[in-house]
C-alpha cells in the first residue's frame, strides 16, 4: 500500500509541477498572473522533492508512466491555458479538487496503520493536500468556475486525474 501511495504520489506531483509550466508558456506574459502561477508551480516542486526523496527512502519503484505524466501534464497546461485563463484555473480547480480527495483518502488508509514509522508519511502527505486545496481555493477565486464549458471541462479533467491515479498506482 505504501509503495502505491508514494509511487502515485511522485507521478501526481510530476504532472502538477508541468501543468503550472504548460499554462505558463501561454500565459505567463502577464505579469500577475506568472507571479500566481510560479507560486503554486513552486509548492508543487517541494512537494516533487519530497515525493523523489520517498521514493529513495521507501525503496519504492517509480511508476512506468513517470513520463507520461510529464508530457501528459505539460500538454493539459499548454491546452487549458489556449482556451484562456478561466479555462486554466477551472483546469487546477478540476486536478485539486481529484488530489484533494486522493490525498484524503491515503491518510485515512495510513491511520488505520497505526506505525510510528508512518508519521513522517502522514505529515508529507496533510502537508500537500493542503497546499493543493489553497490552489484550489485560489482558482475558484481566479474565475474558474465562469470558463466556457465549465462543468464540462471540470468533469472531464476530475475523471483524467482518477483514470492516471488508478493507472500510476498499478503500473
Amino acid at each position: 500500500m505504501i509503495d502505491k501511495f508514494i509511487r502515485v504520489n511522485q507521478a501526481g506531483e510530476t504532472a502538477a509541477v508541468t501543468i503550472y509550466k504548460g499554462q505558463m508558456a501561454v500565459l505567463g506574459g502577464d505579469p500577475e498572473l506568472r507571479e500566481l502561477l510560479t507560486h503554486m508551480r513552486d509548492q508543487e516542486v517541494v512537494h516533487l522533492d519530497i515525493m523523489d526523496k520517498h521514493i529513495v527512502d521507501y525503496r519504492v519503484r517509480p511508476t512506468l508512466l513517470q513520463p507520461v505524466a510529464a508530457i501528459g501534464g505539460y500538454i493539459l497546461g499548454v491546452v487549458s491555458a489556449m482556451l484562456g485563463t478561466k479555462s486554466a484555473m477551472t483546469c487546477t480547480e478540476a486536478v485539486e479538487t481529484r488530489i484533494g480527495m486522493h490525498y484524503n483518502d491515503q491518510l485515512r488508509d495510513l491511520h488505520l496503520l497505526k506505525h510510528e514509522q508512518l508519521e513522517e508519511l502522514k505529515k508529507t502527505i496533510a502537508k500537500c493536500r493542503d497546499e493543493e486545496l489553497e490552489h484550489l481555493d485560489t482558482a475558484v477565486d481566479h474565475g474558474a468556475r465562469m470558463a466556457p464549458l465549465y462543468k464540462m471541462q471540470f468533469e472531464f479533467i476530475k475523471n483524467g486525474c482518477s483514470v492516471a491515479i488508478w493507472l500510476c498506482q498499478r503500473i
